[in-house]
């Protein structure tokens, strides 16, 4: 057996109430002015961080975007520029801790990160820009989060939908690691964990939105899948979300939810025994997810640009990739209609 791990340094405070120990966490890293990041529909949360943070908050910026537009990015860039800030606190999905990514790389200020969904953005080096209906992303150590603080308290206002695509969303993280080629047991352990843990929260959480324990256990789930995509390189599932997102402005977690039933379908027997396609589409049907691109508002017409931009870029993945294969993913995962089982 060969392989190599690289732990990524990172701290993780997690339990219901860690929120209350942030400003411990913020103090142990030395630092003194804090900016929060957070989207418009978590400001409320953002205000409740820096109410948490007292005077070590200098500012709230509740502007984060999907897909982190370079617009989005300048302006908290600016505004940490301003203020001199020494961190930032990213309080919530995706797009905030994207945002703060996005201020480390350009001034290397050190990220404390707050998630209150399963994306799994906080766990990894890994940063994305969107500019001109093109997402750029890349891998830089600066803009790995210092700390995260999983409150699984923060989750519990979380509508059920979102919960059930946001964990989807991380599921696509651990199915993607266990074909990854930079995978390794320690990996598939996590990813095999990660799996378990979401899969039997998931309907627990749509049965009673309310059960603190199902929320706990499916923030649980995403950290061990964000720890996975956090150390190996996603391949043909996260190309084509990545460009689904960026170019078409899809949502997100939707969009992975629609799509991973097909990749993995694909794949075939990569990750069959964890997570199969057409158990992963049949499980969506029961929570009442999205299964349909069309839904989501992609036009049929996207279908060929999207299928030109994914069969030409570099990716790895354990089934060969052609321009007609992803056409034929791309229009089933449109249309709807449930993968080959």
């Amino acid at each position: 057996m060969n392989f190599r791990y690289d732990a990524l340094p990172m701290r993780v405070v997690f339990g219901a109430g860690s929120l209350s120990r942030l400003p411990d966490e913020v103090g142990a890293i030395g630092l003194e002015r804090i900016l929060v990041l957070c989207g418009p529909r978590q400001e409320a949360v953002g205000k409740q961080v820096a109410e948490a943070l007292g005077d070590r908050c200098v500012g709230v910026l509740p502007e984060a975007r999907m897909h982190v537009p370079v617009e989005v990015a300048g302006r908290a860039r600016a505004v940490a520029a301003e203020l001199a800030a020494d961190g930032c606190v990213a309080v919530g999905g995706g797009s905030a801790i994207g945002l703060g990514k996005a201020v480390a790389l350009e001034h290397g200020l050190p990220v404390v990160a707050v998630p209150t969904t399963y994306a799994g953005s906080e766990m990894t080096p890994v940063w994305g820009l969107t500019e001109d209906g093109v997402k750029r992303t890349g891998r830089d150590r600066k803009v790995l989060p210092v700390s995260v603080v999983y409150d699984p308290a923060l989750t519990l206002s979380m509508p059920v939908g979102l919960a059930v695509t946001s964990g989807v969303n991380a599921l696509a993280h651990a199915a993607e690691g266990l074909y990854a080629p930079d995978g390794s047991p320690i990996v598939a352990l996590m990813a095999r964990e990660g799996i378990r843990a979401l899969t039997a929260a998931l309907p627990a959480i749509v049965a009673g939105p309310e059960d603190a324990q199902a929320r706990a256990d499916a923030l649980y789930g995403a950290w061990l899948c964000g720890a996975v995509l956090g150390a190996t390189t996603m391949g043909l599932h996260h190309r084509l979300c990545h460009t689904l997102g960026g170019t078409l402005n899809l949502p997100h977690a939707e969009t992975h939810t629609v799509v991973l039933p097909h990749v993995l379908a694909y794949n075939g027997g990569a990750v069959a025994r964890e997570l199969d396609g057409r158990s992963l589409w049949a499980l969506e049907g029961e929570l009442g997810a999205p299964r349909s691109l069309r839904e989501l508002g992609m036009d049929a017409a996207d279908i060929d640009r999207v299928a030109d931009l994914v069969a030409g870029a570099t990716f790895p993945n354990p089934r060969p990739v052609t321009r007609s294969d992803v056409r034929d993913l791309l229009h089933a995962a449109w249309a709807g209609t449930p993968p080959p089982g």
